[in-house]
């Protein structure tokens, strides 16, 4: 059987759809999404909107950032910065008719900040240790707390939030225990420095990404990104990264034999019916009539 290759999405939002998830929790700016199935191999790609803890009860989960792979296996999690995109490739093990069992915690700074004032967490401003990808130690606790946490997922009725939010916090406290320096980066995790505007776009036109994502990813605020765009481009960062997608489609659907599916996913177009609805107010036609009437000149 051949590995099989899923859509780019965004994430959390994107993994919640996911027809293999058999599970979620959410509570006050945290999502923990369970997944347990059968596989040989599935890769994709994801781009992330808030930090990533991933915990592996079994099978093999392999994440790329940029030229750097990271494989994570039965009993070990990794940690991924928000505001990047990486790929992956997972599979089951042999030995267990190819079952992966995995957990997927997102954190966003609500959380983190009610994390920091109920356990009067003291930060600093800055840290230079900031590593997009880095693999967290597990110890007994943490695999503990793994396990404690999978039965909520099987509860026939609601859980109240206040349970909820105990269970959070006790993964967050694990945190602090193990791993101090992330917990600060986690804190602080915008970047120090600024990023040309022009690089930070380049890099990131094909992502599903939105304006704020590009502002954090730049180092500024949203106000100031959206000021200093315009000043560069004469133009409002929606409408040129659109058209900017929008070029790039209408270029692979003539060079190449793609599916307009997959060319929408490409070009950072989170679904279909808005990449052509777009497409036609831009081009007058569907991309594929635009395609069809291309191939016919020639």
């Amino acid at each position: 059987m051949g590995v099989r290759t899923e859509k780019q999405i965004s994430a959390p939002q994107g993994m919640e759809l996911a027809p293999d998830k058999e599970g979620s929790l959410k509570w006050n700016g945290l999502t923990v999404i369970q997944f347990c199935l059968h596989t040989q191999g599935t890769k994709g790609s994801f781009f992330l909107k808030d930090h990533l803890l991933l915990f592996v009860k079994s099978g093999v989960y392999t994440v790329k950032y940029r030229n750097e792979k990271h494989t994570v296996r039965s009993n070990e999690m990794i940690f991924l910065h928000k505001a990047i995109k990486v790929e992956y490739v997972k599979s089951g093990e042999p030995g267990s008719e190819y079952l992966l069992d995995y957990m997927m915690f997102y954190l966003n700074e609500d959380i983190l900040n009610k994390f920091a004032d109920y356990a009067d967490w003291k930060t600093i401003e800055s840290t230079n240790d900031a590593f997009p990808v880095s693999v967290i130690p597990v110890n007994v606790p943490i695999r503990a707390y793994i396990d404690s946490l999978k039965s909520y997922f099987n509860q026939p009725d609601p859980i109240s939030d206040g349970l909820v939010g105990v269970k959070f916090m006790e993964l967050l406290f694990h945190l602090a225990e193990t791993n101090s320096n992330l917990l600060q980066q986690l804190l602080h995790p915008h970047p120090t420095e600024r990023s040309h505007i022009e690089q930070v776009v380049e890099e990131n036109v094909t992502n599903p990404v939105s304006i704020e994502d590009l502002a954090y990813l730049s180092g500024r605020s949203l106000s100031t990104f959206k000021r200093e765009f315009r000043t560069l481009y004469n133009s409002s960062p929606l409408k040129w990264i659109r058209n900017r997608r929008l070029d790039l489609a209408s270029q692979l659907l003539l060079e190449t034999t793609r599916p307009v599916t997959d060319i929408c996913y490409a070009c950072g177009f989170e679904n279909t019916t808005h990449f052509s609805k777009v497409f036609k107010m831009r081009f007058g036609v569907s991309p594929t009539e635009y395609r069809r009437l291309n191939m016919r000149k020639e």
